[in-house]
């Protein structure tokens, strides 16, 4: 396996796009126009800090993951720390390079209303296929905050800086999960397709009959067999049906509960250790989460 690259800090970011040093110690803005890479071809890059770009291209190619990101266009992807990418040499004259990129440390937001919603930001964990394809109205929007960030940099830090700088990168990232949202909509054809697929899927592994042994089937896995990351696979549902992947399973299981407490006389327990629990009163919890009561209320109810 090949060594991974790790960059901490943000000067040793500076120093990789060959830039001089940063104006503040824990935020950096870059422009790809002017920017050139100082990392050998197919390098596996982590970072300490979140990475926001814009770009169509840049020196050199990213890959995240083993993907190819698509700048046709102009994309928006970002990424947070310790997610690995890789950079491949492909170098163009510096007038085909458009974008830029926001990369700021969690030591900036830390102690900050920033730090408790930034994990609600989840297109930082989304993959690259699922990239941000932006407007030219959302283009100019972005920019702006960027350019006002960039100004706020140019500035001597004091006791304003840090609330200046997390506040602007906060309204940045509303606007990208504003974005977002657009295109989920404008991407609901494509959606629907993927709808059925998750349905697909979800009930091929209950009707394979192995919950005993396989448990209840992931996010994760469910979200890998639509070549999907787990929380771009849990917003869409959100979007599209008002209830996540999490809940889907939920559902599908109760049904699956529903239909083994009415159709067999097999006891409570029994019946959770069929569908995959290995402690029936979680089972039971569940069933009564969402239906309102026990399993063995249910079957009694439904048979008097």
């Amino acid at each position: 396996m090949a060594a991974v690259h790790h960059i901490e800090t943000i000067s040793e970011l500076n120093q990789l796009f060959s830039q001089d040093k940063p104006r503040h110690p824990l935020v950096s803005i870059i422009d790809f126009t002017r920017a050139d890479i100082n990392a050998q071809d197919g390098v596996l890059m982590t970072s300490g800090f979140y990475s926001v770009m814009f770009k169509n291209y840049c020196v050199g190619d990213v890959k995240y993951g083993r993907k190819q990101i698509d700048f046709q266009e102009g994309t928006l992807f970002c990424i947070a720390p310790r997610q690995a990418v890789t950079i491949e040499d492909d170098r163009r004259e510096p007038d085909d390079r458009i974008g830029w990129g926001l990369f700021f440390h969690p030591d900036l937001i830390r102690g900050t209303s920033l730090a408790s919603k930034i994990k609600e930001y989840s297109f930082f964990s989304y993959e690259v296929s699922e990239a941000l394809h932006l407007s030219d109205k959302e283009k100019q929007t972005l920019r702006t905050c960027i350019q006002t960030i960039d100004q706020e940099l140019s500035e001597n830090i004091d006791r304003h800086s840090q609330t200046l700088l997390v506040s602007t990168i906060e309204l940045l990232l509303n606007y990208c999960s504003r974005y977002y949202d657009r295109q989920f909509i404008t991407r609901k054809s494509a959606n629907s397709d993927l709808l059925i697929r998750f349905d697909q899927v979800l009930k091929a592994y209950f009707d394979d009959k192995q919950l005993r042994t396989k448990g209840l089937p992931t996010v994760g896995y469910l979200a890998e067999q639509l070549a999907l990351s787990a929380h771009y696979l849990s917003d869409l549902l959100k979007k599209e049906t008002g209830q996540n992947a999490q809940d889907h399973i939920h559902a599908y299981l109760i049904e699956e509960a529903k239909t083994k407490l009415l159709g067999s006389r097999a006891s409570v327990s029994e019946i959770a250790y069929q569908l995959g629990f290995e402690y029936p009163q979680y089972f039971s919890k569940l069933f009564k989460a969402k239906t309102g009561m026990t399993p063995a209320t249910y079957r009694t109810s439904a048979t008097a």
